[in-house]
């Protein structure tokens, strides 16, 4: 059995990012997927019960109220000797990043984190000097697993239960007084806009040329109901704000559709990106990397067929296609 811990925001919602864990452990095809939620409320409950999971796990107690990393990792141990899993799933959030391995110590296991994908229901795959390299890891067969996945690596799309909702377990976990108070939880900047929820985006690159250009991307983001983005170039120049930047050092995004235009596509850019369901890209280099991973490509001047692909939008309005 698979267990998930899943993680919620400030306001009580389930972060996006643990359902994507879920989606995780349903690739793996090894058996049974429960989750765990510490603290939590019923909302978050209800939107954990409605994923195709066996069982969740609830752990309740006044100190799970606000986090602290002790507290967290002793309550996760109790949940881990009532549920017996054989391997704890997690996103790769900062408060993952923050407990998991003390975590993982604590069960007498090992970590491996930031997971892509995985090769077999042993072997796991994640990226190595800012994804120039994927590493194959696997544990040993007598220690326990814990892995955190990267955010939009796995598509939660497909996340459906079917019946009722799955059962869930109170567990009454005793955890000590914590040592170590948490102060403001982190987060990254201050963001116009989260673009990990977007469905659709528009990213331009270098190829945009100048920053007056970006009336062009705009009007095309706008036709297609999409957010705009932006490689590091763009963003590093003041183009665009920082919280636009998709890549390594950038934001994280799975949308439906991504459209790439005047991007190459650097490898910090693709690890940001490669989770998209379905990549479009523009651009007059036909040997640019962005094309190895598109789906479709447009080999061409994007100042001719952006404004082209902005007026055949316009002339039939409508959502793209799911």
């Amino acid at each position: 059995m698979i267990l998930v811990v899943a993680e919620t925001h400030a306001s009580g919602e389930v972060n996006p990012a643990s359902l994507e864990a879920i989606a995780a452990a349903q690739q793996l095809g090894t058996g049974a997927v429960c989750a765990a939620l510490l603290g939590g409320d019923a909302s978050a409950v209800a939107a954990l019960t409605a994923c195709p999971i066996e069982r969740l796990y609830h752990g309740q107690h006044p100190s799970l109220a606000t986090y602290s990393p002790d507290v967290w990792v002793q309550a996760l141990v109790q949940i881990y000797e009532q549920a017996q899993p054989t391997l704890v799933l997690l996103a790769h959030t900062y408060q993952a990043r923050d407990f998991a391995p003390q975590l993982a110590t604590r069960l007498g296991g090992a970590l491996i984190s930031d997971v892509t994908g995985v090769k077999s229901p042993a072997i796991f795959i994640r990226p190595m000097y800012q994804g120039k390299l994927a590493a194959e890891v696997s544990f040993r067969p007598d220690i326990p697993g814990v892995v955190t996945v990267q955010i939009g690596a796995f598509n939660r799309a497909s996340l459906r239960r079917d019946g009722a909702p799955a059962p869930v377990t109170m567990v009454n976990v005793t955890p000590d007084a914590p040592r170590i108070e948490a102060g403001e939880i982190f987060t990254e900047a201050k963001q116009a806009i989260d673009l990990s929820h977007a469905p659709v985006i528009v990213a331009v690159g270098r190829g945009i040329k100048d920053p007056k250009n970006l009336d062009m991307a705009r009007q095309l983001a706008a036709a297609m109901g999409a957010e705009l983005a932006a490689s590091r170039p763009i963003c590093d120049s003041g183009w665009l704000p920082m919280d636009r930047q998709v890549g390594s050092s950038g934001q994280t995004v799975a949308p439906k559709l991504y459209l790439a235009v005047g991007i190459s596509g650097a490898i910090q850019h693709l690890v940001g990106m490669r989770g998209s369901r379905t990549v479009v890209a523009i651009n007059k280099d036909p040997d640019a990397p962005i094309f190895e991973i598109a789906d479709y490509g447009v080999v061409g001047d994007l100042f001719e067929v952006v404004p082209a692909l902005i007026a055949a939008l316009q002339a039939s309005p409508g959502a793209p296609p799911d």
